[in-house]
């Protein structure tokens, strides 16, 4: 694990919260469809929600005090805010999506032969989810791994964290190359 010198000390990624026209429609699609279990939330809160837990990853479900108000998206972007799930079988998780009739849209980004295909859908409140083979890609750092065209301020970070590295693994310096 790379630790960036100066950076909070933390361990993991604990939950991530959403706040729902309706929690009960919400804990329905997060247990049924993406497999969360529901566990005990702390009997202080003063207003409704849910907790939910799988993967390693909690799910905190809130329920929005002007349901009506909340945005409604329909268009399904791969751009947009998501949370991304890892499967074991891309064809099994298309075909559920299918049978339950949840829309979704496909991607596939390919990086050096290697190919991750992507499936992209809503939740009931317009959160998107993607269910992916991500782990097809190795994670490799970018001051250890091959250059990487970045923004100029992404490339500075990177001169900052260089100096907190052993000599063994610092990246030759590549020319700036503008952002897109």
């Amino acid at each position: 694990m790379l630790h960036n010198a100066g950076a909070l000390p933390l361990t993991a990624l604990n939950h991530i919260s959403l706040v729902c026209r309706s929690v009960e429609m919400s804990l329905d699609f997060y247990q049924n469809v993406l497999g969360f279990v529901p566990v005990r939330r702390p009997g202080s809160f003063d207003f409704d929600g849910a907790w939910l837990f799988n993967y390693g990853i909690g799910i905190h479900l809130l329920q929005s005090e002007d349901p009506e108000n909340m945005p409604k998206k329909t268009e399904i972007n791969p751009k947009d805010d998501h949370i991304s799930f890892q499967c074991e079988s891309m064809t099994l998780v298309e075909k559920q999506l299918k049978e339950m009739g949840i829309p979704y849209i496909q991607r596939r980004v390919e990086e050096g032969g290697i190919y991750v295909d992507q499936l992209f859908f809503h939740d009931p409140d317009g959160f998107m989810i993607e269910i992916c083979n991500c782990d097809n890609l190795p994670v490799i750092p970018l001051v250890v791994g091959e250059p990487v065209r970045v923004c100029k301020r992404v490339k500075q970070q990177q001169q900052q964290m260089v100096q907190y590295l052993p000599p063994a693994i610092h990246v030759k310096e590549e020319p700036h190359i503008p952002c897109a």
